[in-house]
């Protein structure tokens, strides 16, 4: 008989083996809680490539993280030379490790990009840092490491166990195993837990285990300044340690171990072993369903989308652009880069790489793709689809092959230059595009980031507005909404910037400097030096009867200098300082095209001083939530208060 049920469990024994190696032993989070946010400022030279620079190597970072728990990456060249590393904890799956980057993110942009300051983010599960130096193998950092502490000191009942052993004692031995143990360990992670107290170090995989004991022991003398408190945190330049009386860690790497003994008692009985089964199916259901649920609620697609024919497969995209590569990159702004992809079917398209994996982005971003995903009109670029279940998320659009009209108009060395007659085409199909978004919906749709790169050209040179990420739907009842802060400075109406008034009126101010840029060939730069911005020139020509002088020199003169002087006029009408004295867009699109049209004289248009910002480039898109300060869209860079900006009529 001890034969026959010996032969009979022993299948099923084998299969509880099977079972319980596969039922995972850990039920971890992201560990997603901010510890310590470092901000320096000054460390860097501020040029217009920083933006494109952070964002070039934290998405290089990004990619080495879908493969590993780690990633580095450094730009040399244009300056200035940026450095960034991202790490997870040794403990994390690599499901866990993404969404606590996805969290971190968009964070450290919160020290100043733009002002070229440096930053370190410490979740309790990652690490992030960018700086202007290579700081892979940094230690300590005595100036600026961290350490935090736990308010709670330790009670009867938290710092002593029934054995009378005090919590300094078990914190020191914790401490002490945890670092024999990383430095045992090839990922330079160690934890551990006894006597109700849990530990856990990590260094930095740049570092060597020389540099990691350095760094262990400079945070482990450091962190036991925070007892009697039942936790504390040291954060040093190059390492993590942790201790706390809750256990904080899931059992994932080597120290958690399945017991033998077990495994044979369970054998010992068929109904403990279908027992076991259920519940190991259900707890790894919970735990995959928990997971599905977390990563749904960052970047799930909603139903209602994902019934749509907008909905395409990463790997198609990422097949489609040959894995991204640089030799396709059309370009790179402040939400992303942008690259040609082909398409199985042969159809050429463009994708766009975006930035930020935010709920709030990702909230915003579906509302704006119900929007625009049924709208066309031959001056808008068609939005084909998106792909956002990926590691990232991507936009796919028409593609435009001769690229965005900055690229073309203010170009150092342009291939040809804009004739007269196409400049006219651009600036009427621009306002053809933007009066149907204002007049020609159910809504009313307001872009908000009306600027030269957001003008696409196909191979006709017909203009196509794009980038519809800022836009907001005004009913036909309301005059205006108060909103925060976005679009680009430079363009950005006052009333709009100052008090966060938004009407279709801002779209016509930043059409009417659109317009004088590609009539002049000269950027609208809020920070001019010297003769000052295109709008004071244009003015200026205006009172003196001089406005065919403002058209660019590289037309030689060959335009209709009436023609130019009604043109840039009306330029000078969208600009006005109120809103009530600017056109609408239908307006606008019969004075350019009907010759009978009389164009009304305008007034000076408002000048804006902004002597506190350095930069050189105006460029960027700016966003904000609060309509007080400004904020770079999709790097999350803070810079300027609006109250530092004055608007002035001279």
């Amino acid at each position: 008989m001890a034969s026959s049920s010996r032969t009979m469990l022993g299948p099923i024994g084998a299969l509880l083996l099977v079972i319980v190696s596969c039922v995972p032993t850990a039920y971890s989070d992201p560990r997603i809680s901010q510890a310590g946010l470092i901000c320096l400022n000054g460390s860097g030279t501020p040029t217009p490539n920083i933006v494109s620079n952070f964002l070039t190597v934290f998405q290089d970072v990004a990619g080495q993280l879908n493969t590993r728990l780690y990633g580095i990456s450094s730009i040399m060249s244009p300056a200035p030379a940026i450095y960034a590393l991202a790490q997870c904890h040794e403990d994390l799956s690599a499901t866990d490790c993404l969404l606590c980057f996805a969290q971190g993110r968009p964070i450290i942009p919160r020290c100043s990009v733009l002002s070229a300051a440096s930053g370190r983010l410490y979740l309790d599960g990652c690490f992030l840092r960018f700086d202007y130096y290579n700081f892979f193998n940094e230690t300590v950092d005595p100036a600026h490491d961290l350490i935090t502490c736990n308010s709670t000191n330790a009670t009867a009942g938290t710092g002593q166990l029934q054995s009378g052993v005090p919590l300094s004692e078990r914190v020191s031995r914790v401490l002490g195993n945890i670092t024999q143990i990383a430095l045992q360990s090839k990922g330079l992670f160690g934890k551990y837990g006894s006597e109700g107290v849990y530990g856990l170090a990590q260094c930095w995989n740049t570092l060597t285990v020389d540099e990691c004991r350095k760094c262990l022991n400079n945070a482990v003398s450091k962190i036991k300044g925070c007892l009697p408190t039942v936790e504390g945190r040291a954060m040093n330049a190059g390492c993590f340690v942790r201790y706390s009386n809750q256990k904080f860690y899931g059992n994932s790497n080597s120290d958690g171990s399945v017991n033998i003994g077990v495994i044979i008692a369970i054998a010992s009985s068929a109904a403990a072993a279908t027992s076991l089964f259920f519940i190991g199916t259900y707890l790894g259901y919970k735990r995959w369903s928990k997971k599905r649920q977390v990563r749904n609620r960052l970047f799930g697609l909603p139903d209602a989308l994902r019934r749509s024919n907008l909905v395409f497969q990463y790997e198609v995209l990422e097949q489609a652009t040959d894995f991204f590569d640089e030799s396709r990159k059309l370009g790179q702004g402040g939400a992303g880069s942008v690259y040609k992809g082909i398409l199985p079917n042969g159809r050429v398209i463009a994708v766009k790489r975006l930035v930020f994996n935010t709920r709030q982005w990702v909230d915003e971003f579906f509302n704006e793709i119900n929007l625009i995903s049924g709208i066309e009109h031959p001056n808008l670029v068609k939005l084909l689809g998106c792909s956002i279940e990926g590691p990232e998320s991507l936009l796919v659009y028409e593609f435009m092959p001769n690229r965005s009209l900055d690229q073309v108009l203010f170009a150092n060395n342009p291939i040809r230059v804009l004739s007269w007659q196409e400049r006219i085409r651009i600036i009427r199909g621009t306002a053809a595009g933007l009066a149907y978004l204002h007049e020609g919906c159910v809504v009313k749709i307001i872009h908000r980031d009306i600027k030269t790169s957001n003008v696409l050209l196909d191979e006709n040179f017909t203009a196509k507005i794009a980038d519809f990420g800022l836009v907001r739907r005004l009913e036909q009842d309301r005059s205006h909404l108060s909103t925060g802060i976005a679009g680009t400075l430079g363009y950005m109406a006052p009333e709009y910037l100052v008090r966060g008034q938004l009407s279709e009126k801002a779209d016509v101010y930043s059409f009417g400097v659109l317009l004088l840029e590609i009539l002049s060939g000269r950027k609208n730069t809020v920070f001019a030096r010297g003769s000052g911005s295109l709008l004071q020139s244009v003015w200026r020509h205006y009172q003196t009867n001089s406005l065919p002088e403002c058209i660019d020199p590289a037309l030689r003169s060959r335009f209709p200098f009436s023609d130019a002087t009604n043109a840039t006029k009306i330029g000078l009408l969208c600009t006005q300082a109120s809103p009530e004295l600017r056109p609408s867009m239908p307006e606008v699109v019969r004075m350019l095209n009907e010759s009978d049209v009389i164009v009304p004289q305008p007034k000076q248009p408002p000048f804006l001083n902004s002597n506190v910002l350095s930069s050189d480039d105006s460029s960027q898109s700016w966003n904000t939530n609060t309509g007080v300060s400004n904020r770079l869209t999709n790097s999350d860079a803070s810079s300027v208060s609006a109250g530092t900006i004055s608007l002035t009529a001279r």
